[in-house]
């Protein structure tokens, strides 16, 4: 078992896709921090909105894929919106993507 970067952290938080936009929450901007201390890991995140109504989708789904790495045995998500999300946040890829959904433009 090695130690668990927080490049790999976030290579697998790119597997957690938002429902509504379907683009995954690093791409999104969504994921403000990840700190890796031995075999826990702490994320700082925050949301779309305030009402988001995936809150705990996005847990139970960040968890479960942390928990596919080998070595990860706790994880606390912290949810934050200082400061809020804003789609300048999102990559370059998010932004084209989120342009081809229908109803939304780019930014």
């Amino acid at each position: 078992m090695g130690d668990i970067s927080e490049d790999q952290i976030m290579e697998q938080l790119e597997e957690v896709v938002d429902p509504e936009f379907d683009i995954n929450i690093v791409d999104l901007g969504l994921i403000y921090e990840v700190t890796v201390e031995g075999n826990k890991v702490d994320i700082l995140m925050t949301l779309t909105t305030r009402g988001c109504p995936f809150h705990g989708i996005f847990r139970d789904i960040i968890n479960e894929e942390l928990n596919k790495l080998d070595g990860v045995e706790e994880i606390d998500i912290e949810l934050t919106f200082d400061p809020h999300w804003d789609p300048e946040m999102m990559s370059d890829e998010a932004r084209r993507e989120f342009g081809n959904i229908p109803g939304r433009s780019a930014f």
